[in-house]
């Protein structure tokens, strides 16, 4: 209905303009009117043919004056031959004054909107300081308590009825169009209303063209405030970190008078340091969350975890395997940026060039140290913990990277060996795994993400990492080079980039993840700083055609950013798994206590520490008790042990020769010779020996010795390993040997017997020599001969048919010395044929060696049984003695000799007694004592000596308790900080 009343109203007005210009007697032209008279006087003017438009639906729909009331027309007399130019000023005011107030409305709405939603992106961007809440004053946490925010924050308008009050832009915009071209004027061709004519092909065209540009020009604004936006983050991070710096270092200096507690991620490190030697026999394994950072060898890790570190720590190589067992890099936030390993007290300044030399050579050594002989990696983890400010709280591992085939140099299982060290930290079903892939190599070259894809095929826990992307897009924009220089696969420019937008977007490789990043991790110097690499990173990104073609988005680049969102995974994940974890410590702890109890319950829980404490407490009063021994004893068992030693060679190289001779004066001069080749060469030695092996064996006698029912032979491994590794190291002192030799001397030169008692004494000496050498000689006839007639008889034993040929061979033999008593010690050729015949004639058939060596034994009792005789002589000859023998037939100048020998021993004995209890005796307990202060830093000789069920039973026990307990007060310290 209105649109026919809006008709009417037309026609009324065309009709009263007809009417009027019946008296014009001049013409104007029709170029020179303005629009909205040349759309007025259409359908009279005898040039114009053209047809009046109909209005447009959008035009009176949209049109602002639409809703204005209609008003009747009124026409201003007009003179004849003179047409006066129409200016609607009036129409022109108020559509000025339209357009000024869309925009003032607009732009105040759209402000408004648009200031809400950057303050609410600036409010989560910025980081949580509810850590440091104790810096503000405490009235400042208790102004809501006098101001009402939640009334005031309602009394504003939401953000939707801000929506609500906005008109539709797209019509505003469409009807001052509109009117803009229904105002301006135009050549006779044109048609009156150009603006609302959209079937246009040129114009088509033209807002195509616009648009796009329009599009590309938003995208650039829009890259701009995304940088914008970054920059002042990084200037608000840098003002914070420094801020809490500060805050730290009144904090360490004691300014505010209070002891800072350890941080949470310190905690955290502590409980998997534990877990780390703790050996899972119960079932129960570490699924405490870690970041697990692995790729391809050269892929890029290294660099990676040193941005995130903000410190060059890891030791480098051009192409060569340098990570070589797992490292697990703690960071923590502190008010300096340091380093130090778990094991030490040492601190490596990080802004210090020396120190972060130190730093790498340590960790290289600790690495090679691990690395058994034969092997090239190792399963052994270093323990690192980096802090310094700004530093984003994680735990990560640095593993071994993964190769595809065994260089020179590698051990044959190399290879196996990384895949089941990676395998054995990603199947933790609570690891964070940081996949690097390098993007300047072509993607077929991957190995690492296969292995990812089968650990976690969901990708519900891993976060991808595209780094070198620098090289990536140069190789990209050089289509000339190979495709081995194309980086990722790329044959053009938008194959590359639809490629890398596919390794972002986790297409391209068969693997899904939580998040994608991209890095760049410098110009591939190695004394680039972390600032430089930081910067030209920045550099990189606002250059690159990944942003601008919005293939990457501006969260998803930069090290920063790659920080900030594993960290953010890595809490979380702690968070929702630590609780479980800590309950299923306490099942296995309860078992374990179970266990105990029935099994030993009248023992202590001692762990292998504890039960080495005790161990070394027992042998070092074992040790002390040496010199408790009296020096009776010593010098008894050192005279008894060098006569056992030395007394073959007393009476068969001196004794026995010299007793051949026909008169004492050969006698003694044969034995002063033979006594002193012996000193010089032989017996300095041996007395050294003797000492030793008694001291030896006091010392294990007093190892060994059972303590009666306090003897726990769960010990009897280490005292022996002791015993042994401290015998090794012993070493006798080497003057003792030369100061030895000429006391021996001058004691044997000594011939003066002073009493009846040392003269009865030596003849008991002597007495016991040859008794003892006579059974010996005894048992060796017997054993040459058979058994005898009784024995054959009562035991029923047999001769042997060569043990009679040596019976027979004694019995001519005893014989002939029945004959001549005072026969030399040899036999002649003719003695020896003689008694060849005589056992012929008998039917024995003898061979002269065998008759020389039954002669030698034979000719042996018999001058040991005439030795025995004449020492009952020389009882009564010390009379004779002190007269030098004279006017006397009695010689007993053996028994002078075995006094020398005997007062040499007894000597002998007192020296050496002297120096064990003066020098040796301490020295072995210093030994002793270093030998087990190796032992108690070497883990795996204590694993090695102390074992058994009750060892490890133990262990498990005391283990899993601290890790309870680290977890508990771990749980304590993370719900206090919520």
């Amino acid at each position: 209905m209105w649109r026919l009343r809006r008709a009417a109203v037309a026609c009324e007005v065309c009709q009263s303009l007809v009417k009027h210009s019946s008296g014009i007697k001049g013409s104007l032209p029709l170029q020179k009117l303005h629009l909205v008279s040349r759309s007025i006087y259409h359908s009279h003017h005898p040039t114009l043919k053209l047809q009046r438009p109909q209005l447009r639906t959008s035009f009176q729909q949209f049109s602002s004056l639409t809703n204005l009331p209609l008003r009747k027309l009124k026409f201003s007399p007009i003179k004849y031959g003179y047409q006066p130019r129409r200016n609607f000023w009036p129409a022109r005011l108020a559509t000025r004054l339209l357009k000024l107030r869309y925009l003032i409305l607009g732009s105040a709405v759209g402000g408004g909107y648009t200031a809400k939603k950057t303050f609410d992106q600036w409010k989560d961007m910025i980081p949580d300081l509810s850590e440091y809440k104790w810096i503000v004053p405490d009235i400042v946490w208790e102004i809501d308590e006098y101001i009402d925010f939640e009334k005031i924050r309602k009394a504003l308008p939401s953000s939707e009825d801000l929506v609500k009050l906005a008109p539709d832009f797209d019509k505003i915009v469409e009807s001052l169009s509109l009117l803009k071209d229904f105002f301006t004027s135009g050549s006779p061709e044109e048609t009156a209303f150009r603006a609302t004519d959209r079937g246009s092909e040129s114009d088509k065209h033209f807002r195509k063209v616009s648009d796009k540009e329009k599009i590309d020009q938003l995208q650039e604004e829009l890259l701009h405030t995304q940088l914008k936006y970054q920059r002042i983050l990084e200037r608000l991070e840098k003002e914070n970190k420094e801020l809490r710096k500060l805050v730290l270092q009144k904090d360490d200096k004691g300014i505010h008078h209070r002891k800072l507690k350890k941080s949470l991620i310190d905690m955290y490190s502590e409980v998997l340091d534990v877990l780390s030697d703790y050996d899972a026999s119960y079932n129960t394994q570490d699924h405490l969350p870690r970041v697990v950072v692995v790729g391809d060898q050269s892929a890029g890790k290294t660099s990676v975890l040193e941005m995130i570190a903000q410190a060059r720590i890891f030791p480098r190589g051009s192409g060569e395997m340098m990570t070589r067992s797992p490292v697990k890099v703690t960071l923590s936030e502190g008010p300096h940026h340091v380093a130090l390993f778990k094991d030490s007290s040492r601190e490596f300044d990080l802004t210090k060039e020396e120190d972060l030399a130190a730093l790498r050579h340590e960790i290289e050594l600790r690495m090679r140290k691990n690395v058994k002989e034969g092997c090239t990696v190792s399963p052994e983890t270093i323990s690192l913990n980096v802090k310094g400010p700004g530093l984003q709280r994680m735990v990560l591992v640095d593993l071994p990277g993964v190769i595809n085939t065994v260089t020179s140099g590698m051990a044959p299982d190399t290879k196996e060996t990384i895949f089941s060290i990676s395998k054995a930290y990603m199947q933790n079903p609570n690891a964070i795994i940081l996949c690097i892939q390098d993007g300047s190599v072509d993607a077929e070259r991957s190995i690492v993400t296969d292995l990812v894809s089968q650990m976690d095929p969901h990708g519900r826990r891993t976060i991808f990492v595209l780094t070198k992307v620098d090289l990536a897009e140069k190789n990209v924009a050089s289509p000339s080079r190979g495709k081995a220089c194309r980086g990722i696969n790329g044959s053009d420019m938008e194959k590359g980039r639809s490629e890398i937008q596919q390794i972002i977007e986790g297409k391209l490789f068969p693997m899904k993840a939580l998040g994608y990043f991209a890095v760049v991790t410098g110009k591939g110097n190695s004394s680039e700083s972390i600032e430089a690499i930081r910067e030209y990173e920045e550099e990189f990104f606002q250059n690159s055609k990944l942003l601008k073609t919005s293939m990457l988005k501006a969260h998803q680049v930069t090290t920063r950013n790659l920080s900030l969102a594993v960290s953010d995974c890595f809490w979380k994940m702690v968070r929702e798994s630590v609780e479980q974890q800590a309950d299923s410590f306490k099942a296995t702890r309860f078992n374990l206590e179970t266990e105990w109890k029935n099994n030993y319950p009248r023992l202590r829980e001692l762990d292998r520490n504890e039960l080495f404490e005790k161990a070394k407490n027992e042998i070092l009063d074992e040790v002390i008790s040496l010199s408790q021994v009296t020096p009776k004893h010593w010098e008894e068992i050192l005279q008894q042990s060098l006569w056992e030693r030395v007394s073959t060679h007393v009476i068969e190289n001196i004794y026995l020769p010299a007793a051949q001779t026909m008169n004492s004066g050969t006698f003694n001069t044969t034995v002063d010779i033979k006594l002193k080749q012996w000193t010089d060469k032989q017996l300095p030695n041996k007395a050294v020996e003797v000492a030793w092996e008694t001291l030896q064996e006091e010392f294990s006698r007093f190892m060994t010795e059972p303590k009666g029912k306090e003897h726990d032979d769960i010990f009897d491994k280490l005292k022996e390993a002791v015993k042994e590794e401290s015998i090794k190291r012993h070493k006798w002192n080497d003057f003792a040997e030369d100061s030895l030799r000429v006391i021996q001397h001058n004691a044997l030169e000594d011939r003066s017997i002073s009493d009846k008692q040392q003269w009865d004494a030596a003849i008991y000496f002597m007495e016991e020599a040859l008794q003892a050498r006579l059974k010996d000689t005894e048992n060796a006839i017997e054993n040459m001969v058979g058994p005898d007639w009784k024995k054959r008889w009562l035991y029923w034993k047999n001769r042997t048919q060569e043990q009679c040929v040596h019976n027979e061979t004694k019995n001519e033999l005893e014989k002939m010395l029945k004959c001549n008593e005072e026969h030399p010690a040899y036999l002649a050729s003719d003695e020896i044929t003689t008694v060849r015949k005589n056992l012929e004639s008998r039917g024995v058939e003898v061979d002269p060696s065998l008759i020389k060596d039954t002669w030698h034994q034979v000719y042996r009792r018999h001058f040991l049984k005439t030795a025995l005789n004449h020492c009952n002589l020389c009882r009564r000859g010390f009379y004779y003695y002190q007269r030098h023998f004279v006017d006397s037939e009695l010689e007993c100048n053996d028994v002078v000799l075995f006094w020398r020998i005997q007062r040499m021993l007894a000597i002998t004995a007192n020296t050496l007694r002297q120096q064990l209890t003066n020098t040796e005796v301490r020295r072995l307990e210093k030994n002793v004592k270093e030998v087990l202060e190796d032992f108690a830093e070497d883990g795996e000789k204590k694993i090695k000596l102390l074992t058994g069920k009750r060892v490890q039973l133990a262990e498990d026990l005391k283990k899993v308790r601290e890790i309870q307990e680290k977890l508990d007060a771990f749980i304590e310290a993370l719900h206090q900080e919520k």
